[in-house]
């Protein structure tokens, strides 16, 4: 085992701050006011180990307060774009020869310093993207996971012949290792500017790759801000690569690249396919077939049977449908519910939404806005169609506020095949549908081109073990909200219009961003 092996201990999920104390409250309020001054700064492209500014910039704002500057971003070119891949190849060749156990080392000491300075970067989330604070602090604290996670995961990949030696031949010395594949696409969302994007990110990184990273354009403050913590901790030049841009002069360009080697990519159905198709066309000069790593988003529900405990239905419903404004691709944002008890839920669901406040995640409200002016366009567009498909319960509008402002909707009554309940909406509304018995929610559950995740609430465990069986899903959770997937005891992905199954954060992950090698010499 390696020196630095030994130094870290068992991985442990990073915990979540109770902002009920005063001391975290207090803590928390002086982030955000210490953040707050800082926006509006202009932002550079970082390549290698220079600094680009250029005059076009992506202007982000703040989703809940629409006239707030966050950052001013340099936009990259396609040229720049062959610049950063040039510098990234160069890195690669140096950076695959470092030890395994050195690359874990910047992972750790960046996890360290990201635990410092936690409410800074959740204040930043909170700003940029409308998080309110717990959406914030989870999402800080599983970037943290991801560095800690994927650091001891390398380690132990790098010692697999010790740890799953490969059958025995006489004569012969057999060995498994895992290569890295080369320079790498990161093209990530909005919805975890922080988790997702560094997770990814680093993942890649500590496998022995070089990256070029486009963040999503509505989030690229909060990117940069990590790419300077890498840069903090020593990461060396031209491994990391920062370059916004459009999603075709930029993310198309980098998909097409024929030395592009792998695409890592987290966002909606539609960028997901089309970079799958794009990756799969050989350009000239492409010698190899690009890998796509791909997490697209999904039609989430919870299905809840006569058996269940119907409180805590209602309350994960609540939760799995709104939580981040249902802008998670976990989102709940369908429940199927067995006839003899739906009204009792549908009641109970109702009373919990109607207790939701909108406002400013600033100020912590349980429900803000979402993302952009596209998005609401998009989500309101949705409850129209809604309102022919089912019985409006809460919601419906725009709400108040300086922002992208809607109240959380529920609608009741939706038939199983309405727009609203197989088509993924990225907001806060929800659909609630009747089924005649708990194997036909199953049923509905799985009529979906996606699977992601579900939950089933139930009480007998031989319907819980015919629904572990029979729900079709990368996450499936019981008695629980189908949302809030933990690093290493939750690995996260899912079937189908979903993804590839990437299973970020468990045990197979690294293998994505590797490739193994058999070496097989005559011992002596």
């Amino acid at each position: 085992m390696t020196t630095t092996a030994k130094k870290l201990s068992e991985f442990k999920n990073e915990p979540f701050t109770n902002f009920s104390t005063n001391e975290n409250k207090q803590a928390m309020e002086h982030a955000l006011a210490k953040v707050s001054k800082e926006l509006g700064r202009e932002i550079p492209l970082y390549i290698g180990s220079e600094k680009i500014s250029t005059d076009e910039k992506i202007i982000s704002i703040n989703p809940g307060n629409i006239d707030q500057i966050i950052g001013k971003v340099s936009k990259g070119t396609s040229k720049i774009v062959d610049s950063a891949m040039n510098v990234a190849l160069e890195a690669f060749e140096s950076w695959k020869q470092v030890p395994a156990a050195e690359r874990a080392d910047y992972l750790v000491r960046a996890a360290a310093l990201l635990r410092e300075r936690k409410h800074e970067f959740s204040s930043l989330l909170v700003l940029e993207t409308g998080k309110n604070w717990a959406e914030a602090d989870a999402d800080t604290a599983e970037a943290i996971d991801f560095f800690e996670f994927y650091a001891r995961e390398m380690i132990r990949l790098s010692e697999t012949s010790i740890h799953r030696p490969l059958t025995k031949i006489e004569g012969e010395n057999n060995q498994m290792t895992y290569i890295p594949l080369g320079v790498g696409v990161i093209i990530s969302p909005f919805n975890f500017p922080l988790a997702i994007m560094a997770g990814t990110t680093v993942a890649a990184i500590v496998s022995g790759n070089t990256v070029i990273l486009k963040p999503a354009d509505t989030a690229p403050v909060i990117a940069a801000k990590f790419v300077e913590l890498m840069k903090e901790v020593g990461l060396p030049d031209g491994v990391l690569n920062y370059v916004p841009g459009d999603g075709i002069e930029v993310g198309e360009y980098l998909v097409e690249h024929p030395k592009t080697r792998f695409i890592s990519f987290t966002g909606s159905r539609a960028v997901g396919c089309r970079i799958y198709e794009r990756a799969s066309k050989v350009q000239p000069d492409q010698i190899w077939l690009k890998r796509v790593i791909a997490e697209m988003g999904g039609k989430d529900g919870v299905v809840v049977d006569e058996t269940a405990d119907i409180d805590a239905a209602a309350k994960a419903i609540v939760a799995s449908a709104f939580g981040y404004q249902g802008q998670k691709c976990s989102a709940g944002s369908r429940a199927i519910i067995v006839e003899s008890v739906y009204d009792q839920v549908v009641e109970k669901v109702t009373s919990l939404v109607s207790q939701l406040e909108v406002g400013a995640p600033a100020e912590n409200y349980p429900v803000g806005p979402v993302i952009d002016q596209k998005s609401f366009d998009k989500v309101m567009s949705y409850i129209e169609i809604g309102k022919s498909e089912g019985r409006l319960l809460n919601g419906g509008n725009k709400a108040d506020g300086n922002g992208y402002y809607i109240q959380p909707t529920v609608f009741a009554d939706v038939a199983p095949k309405a727009r609203i309940m197989q088509e993924e909406i990225f907001g806060p509304v929800l659909a609630l549908a009747k089924a005649k018995d708990w194997q036909e929610a199953i049923a509905i559950y799985n009529d979906t081109d996606y699977g992601l995740t579900g939950a089933y609430f139930s009480s007998s465990e031989e319907r819980i073990s015919f629904a572990l069986d029979h729900m079709h899903c990368g996450n499936l959770y019981i008695n629980k909200k189908c949302t809030g997937a933990l690093v290493g005891a939750q690995p996260f992905g899912g079937f189908n219009m979903s993804g590839t199954d990437s299973k970020a954060g468990g045990y197979d992950y690294l293998l994505l961003f590797t490739q193994g090698k058999l070496t097989s010499r005559v011992s002596k």
